[in-house]
């Protein structure tokens, strides 16, 4: 989770079915987004053994015409679907200077009053704004509409360059490819580190981006492969309770602790510590899911040092304490804890 986001909340929902996924289709949304909503929630994972979304699309029209009329969606359920949502995933639009219609911004207000958590991607900003549910709330938006948002939004806390924001019932992704990272955080949240990685790893996806990160890289793919850095990851992750030092990543790597930051910066948009303490975080959540119950020993074989280091980062990028987290994800888990 960002710095500054407030404590994730587990959405109600009833007891004996999953949770409920909706994502309104709202004429010429995106087709891109669509498909990485159904494929993070839509998607039956069997080999998990355990359903962990019940998902629906929904439109206000029987046929909706799709992104620049590719295709026209038809099939799909009314927008009496979103009134059992427990999170609703708001239409997306490549034109933002277009308005939604007041029917769908009446059914995004109703969802978060009655308490649904929202979803943006890339211009779905734009929407829980227009619905007036934005103001004084932290948000992310693309990085080419920016200007355009704040113009229109003065009184949204837009972070510039990040990812996504999580603001507790309401998260909002900077872009297309963020919708994936976004949905993967909502994953992690509502079930865990282990699960998250197991559908990061069905879609060939970087399991745990921080939001924090940048929104865009300078080089994708490096130059040569010498520079990349996937060797030098691979190499610490097999060594995160060792005590890992940036100055010692930039001497494995053969280079200058600042261009070890620059290669960080440019390949990942992140830092080597924060990427070293994401890791050490991630895995002592799975070590705590898989049901190691000593905090001293979690510590160590995350490379977190002390138990109260241990509390610290993983309240930070959870919203939950230790045992807390056990309680939700650990072996038996399941129950709804307070943050």
């Amino acid at each position: 989770m960002p710095q500054g986001s407030s404590q994730p909340k587990q959405p109600k929902q009833p007891v004996g079915r999953p949770h409920r996924v909706v994502l309104i289709v709202d004429d010429n949304s995106n087709p891109f987004e669509m498909s990485c909503a159904i494929e993070i929630f839509g998607l039956r994972r069997p080999e998990l053994g355990r359903e962990l979304y019940d998902f629906a699309l929904c439109a206000a029209d029987p046929r909706t015409r799709m992104r620049d009329g590719f295709f026209t969606l038809t099939g799909v359920a009314g927008l009496e679907a979103a009134e059992d949502a427990d999170t609703l995933i708001v239409p997306n639009r490549p034109d933002v200077l277009v308005p939604r219609t007041r029917t769908v911004l009446d059914v995004i207000r109703h969802a978060h009053a009655r308490g649904a958590r929202l979803m943006g991607f890339c211009s779905g900003a734009f929407t829980i704004a227009e619905a007036g549910l934005l103001d004084g709330r932290r948000a992310a938006c693309h990085w080419m509409w920016q200007e355009s948002f704040r113009a229109r939004h003065p009184r949204v806390l837009l972070e510039p360059d990040v990812l996504f924001v999580d603001d507790g019932d309401i998260l909002t992704a900077s872009g297309s490819a963020s919708a994936l990272d976004l949905g993967l955080h909502v994953v992690r949240r509502d079930h865990g580190v282990e699960i998250a990685n197991a559908v990061s790893r069905r879609l060939v996806f970087a399991a745990n981006r921080d939001g924090g990160q940048r929104q865009f890289v300078e080089r994708p793919l490096p130059r040569v492969p010498d520079e990349s850095l996937a060797p030098l990851l691979e190499w610490a992750q097999e060594r995160l309770d060792t005590p890992l030092t940036v100055a010692g990543l930039a001497a494995r790597a053969c280079v200058s602790p600042a261009t070890l930051h620059r290669r960080f910066r440019a390949q990942l948009g992140t830092t080597p510590l924060a990427w070293l303490t994401g890791e050490r975080v991630a895995l002592a959540c799975r070590l705590i899911e898989r049901g190691e119950e000593r905090l001293d020993v979690v510590a160590a074989r995350a490379g977190l040092g002390t138990a109260a280091n241990l509390r610290a980062r993983v309240r930070h990028a959870t919203g939950l304490s230790p045992s807390a987290y056990r309680r939700r994800f650990g072996p038996g888990g399941g129950e709804a804890v307070p943050a």
